[in-house]
């Protein structure tokens, strides 16, 4: 166990829960849910661009990009780049429209949107055991992820560590709430781009400069210095189906969305796309490059996921390699408390109290209740990550397809098309999670396309058929809009 690189992480870990004693203390009194769920609907422009970012870049861009990079060379580093427009994308078709309607609602959370939309019991229960099943699988990638920096970095046994972090992330997350989330969030993300920036830089010095470090990589394969990547895996349709996944996708998320409805004003969503989408950017660029890099420095490791918690051992001062491991950790604890949130408030906001609504009354009980909920799905999730494959990104780039298969369309034509339907977004819904589901665990590829792609076609499709079958009663909703 490494002392000297465990001690800046404790100490970053006590900064997260002064946070969120912060935060805790901040609360006001008398709506609960607002509070807990979305804070009250005030965050500005910088918290906006932080928390969007900080949630979206995850274990899967620190530990299992960096180490896709490192298996397949700089072609992977382009196809990162592809993620740029993710914050624009996201604020850009939800943004000023998903809030509005939200306050009009008083939506705390996705599913209380599309209830709003489409007055449908059916369709926000389907919703919720999508978003739970779908979160836990991205959930474990992400305690999966702190666990093996941990273990690689710190010196810390896998098991040990995997409890460590799940329990720390589960109290601090049901402690603080949405406020304390997104505060971490703004925190987190500034620790990502100085520990990127810093890493990036130790990495080309130790490889001998960028020129040297290309010419080891064309000495161990010169696919590596390929546009098509190692393997020849970057071909045109997989690279359109990652965009399609990783950027045009991310829409369709709960916990990206439930972002877009909790900032301050008009003036908070354009600052907000322009920071995001800067910090994107260097991040995306910076950990892929280092993993790319990387494998010019050591070239013989046997998982790819290990290429950054090793890198930073061996470029960087053990006090230097404790503070940056304080970046990945803040990208996973960040996804993390997002998708803990959103679970609970599934849970609680869309189920319980949909079945039970006297139950509002008792905020005690509810505070309780919601606390509850988010520390046993910690737990769960710890059982889930006990026995980890070789490479994350894969699991998590699986979870991902899911939600936005179930979630895209009913999302973005039920703002935007005033004649959709529940059927139709019933069908879509339906459709998006079997077939995304049967392609995905058969592995079939149709025309070398990831199954995101043909099931997101289909899931258009049906929705369109779908919705020749319903009512238009659902239309009144974007009536005054």
């Amino acid at each position: 166990m490494q002392t000297e690189v465990i001690l800046p992480l404790l100490a970053y870990l006590l900064v997260v829960f002064g946070l969120s004693v912060y935060a805790y203390r901040r609360r006001q009194k008398g709506n609960f849910l607002n509070e807990y769920f979305i804070g009250n609907r005030s965050m500005g422009g910088f918290v906006l661009a932080m928390t969007l970012t900080a949630t979206y870049i995850s274990a899967s861009s620190f530990i299992g990009g960096p180490g896709a990079a490192y298996k397949y060379g700089l072609g992977w580093v382009l196809l990162a780049m592809i993620q740029l427009p993710a914050v624009w994308l996201s604020l850009g078709v939800l943004g000023k429209k998903f809030a509005i309607l939200a306050r009009r609602y008083n939506a705390v959370t996705l599913n209380d949107m599309l209830y709003a939309r489409y007055k449908s019991r059916v369709l926000v229960w389907l919703a919720s055991f999508s978003l739970l099943v779908a979160f836990l699988g991205a959930m474990t990638v992400q305690f999966i992820g702190g666990a093996r920096l941990l273990e690689t970095a710190a010196g810390i046994p896998y098991d040990t560590g995997l409890l460590i972090f799940g329990v720390s992330i589960a109290l601090y997350t049901s402690f603080g709430g949405f406020r304390a989330s997104v505060l971490n969030d703004a925190m987190q993300g500034l620790v990502m781009l100085m520990g990127t920036i810093l890493l990036l830089v130790a990495v080309i010095h130790a490889a001998g400069g960028l020129h040297t470090a290309v010419d080891k990589l064309q000495q161990i394969d010169p696919a590596l210095v390929s546009v098509k990547g190692g393997e020849g895996i970057l071909t045109m349709p997989f690279m359109a189906s990652f965009w399609v996944l990783v950027c045009f996708g991310v829409i369709g998320l709960p916990h990206t969305a439930v972002r877009c409805i909790s900032y301050r004003d008009s003036k908070a969503v354009h600052r907000g796309i322009v920071l995001g989408t800067v910090v994107v950017a260097i991040l995306m660029f910076g950990m892929h490059l280092s993993g790319a890099l990387g494998r010019a420095i050591i070239p013989d490791l046997k998982i790819p996921d290990q290429v950054i918690p090793t890198l930073m051992i061996a470029v960087l001062p053990p006090f230097a390699a404790g503070i940056f491991l304080a970046a990945p950790m803040a990208a996973i604890m960040s996804t993390i408390n997002a998708q803990l949130l959103q679970s609970s408030a599934t849970i609680v906001k869309d189920l319980y109290l949909n079945a039970r609504p006297a139950a509002l009354k008792n905020e005690k009980r509810l505070t309780r209740m919601t606390s509850l909920a988010t520390l046993v799905l910690g737990l769960l999730v710890i059982l889930a990550a006990w026995r980890p494959p070789e490479m994350i990104i894969w699991l998590n780039l699986l979870a991902f397809g899911g939600l936005e298969a179930v979630f895209l369309w009913p999302l973005v034509l039920g703002l935007y098309w005033r004649r959709a339907n529940a059927t139709g977004a019933l069908s879509s819904m339906i459709v998006g999670a079997v077939c995304y589901t049967i392609l995905a665990s058969i592995d079939l590829h149709i025309a070398g396309l990831h199954p995101i792609v043909p099931t997101l076609l289909l899931g258009l499709l049906t929705f369109y058929i779908g919705n020749k079958f319903g009512d238009e009663s659902s239309e009144a909703a974007l009536a005054d809009h």
